[in-house]
């Protein structure tokens, strides 16, 4: 896809152009931004109660703080500056924050846990010169998970599923002696309860099922978003109809240009679709860019860049494990 975002780099006379897709959102949202600052362009009524913690923090002083505030256990830790669900954990109990506290490279924030189980990833555009936004693409996420035999392990049945077994050293590091644990007969097991397709989930997509309604719910969040024009929304809801009423929903995550089109990674689509439909959303990232460069923003220097691209990298490394 280089190529492709050479062309609409040249068309914009910048290689980071996307910087200005999203004003608001520091390097446009494309990446080392703070996930709590976000948080705070979202209207709260549609976030779930988060606390930001600096990575410093005192144990004691931090469990304090989350329970005064009203979080109990479980609840979700995550890093402030993250990508792609590396360092999200569910937290039971208090070792286990410790633990958390004691490993985390970066600050980090705490989330109250979401009752809801669907999570579906929501891709918005709209044009600076536009009154409303449109969605171009919806994907629902199928957490990873195993479905007992009555026989089977819960290794066993881990390893007969390809998306799963790629996972297994994760997997063996979070449950240890747990995976020789049966399953009984229909009974489903979620090994990750989150929605990313680098560990482990399916993404479905669903783009079949916008609609005028949850088109103008999603539109009159992303609408208080001072400077937000084009990203990803990952939500997690009660069911599809009380969505597009916007009713039962959080928001978990707002992706700028960093956002990808995960429809795009469904199994039933090909290769040169996925491409077509990247290259369809670098052209309104490209379009939306130069309208806001001619409206006074600006793009990041090559060099600046550059050092995100780094930050970006070392992140990475710091966070996978």
């Amino acid at each position: 896809m280089f190529p492709v975002w050479l062309y609409y780099s040249i068309k914009a006379r910048s290689f980071f152009f996307f910087n200005a897709a999203n004003p608001s959102m520091r390097n446009g949202g494309m990446a080392m931004i703070s996930k709590m600052e976000i948080y705070n362009m979202i209207p709260t009524e549609f976030i779930p109660q988060t606390l930001f913690f600096d990575k410093d923090v005192a144990l004691g002083k931090a469990l304090e703080r989350v329970l005064d505030d009203g979080i109990s256990f479980p609840f979700i830790a995550k890093p402030d500056i993250g990508m792609k669900a590396f360092g999200v954990e569910k937290i039971h109990n208090k070792d286990e924050f410790r633990e958390y506290v004691s490993w985390t490279p970066s600050h980090f924030l705490v989330q109250e846990l979401i009752p809801y189980q669907k999570e579906m990833g929501i891709f918005y555009v709209r044009k600076p010169n536009e009154a409303q936004g449109k969605i171009t693409g919806m994907v629902s996420k199928e957490f990873l998970s195993v479905t007992g035999d009555g026989q089977s392990t819960m290794l066993e049945l881990i390893k007969k599923n390809p998306r799963s077994h790629l996972q297994l050293k994760a997997l063996q590091k979070k449950f240890g002696a747990q995976l020789q644990n049966l399953l009984a007969k229909g009974e489903e097991f979620i090994l990750v309860p989150y929605g990313s397709h680098t560990r482990g989930a399916k993404f479905v997509d669903v783009s079949h099922k916008i609609n005028s309604e949850l088109v103008k719910t999603i539109d009159f969040i992303c609408s208080q978003m001072d400077g937000f024009h084009y990203g990803r929304l990952d939500v997690l809801y009660n069911s599809f109809e009380e969505l597009c009423q916007g009713k039962n929903f959080s928001i978990i995550e707002v992706n700028g240009a960093g956002g990808e089109a995960i429809h795009i990674y469904d199994p039933k689509h090909s290769l040169f679709w996925a491409w077509r439909e990247v290259a369809r959303h670098w052209g309104m990232l490209c379009e939306i860019s130069i309208a806001n460069k001619r409206a006074g923003h600006t793009y990041l220097s090559f060099k600046d860049g550059r050092a995100m691209l780094k930050q970006t990298g070392a992140l990475q490394s710091q966070l996978k494990f």
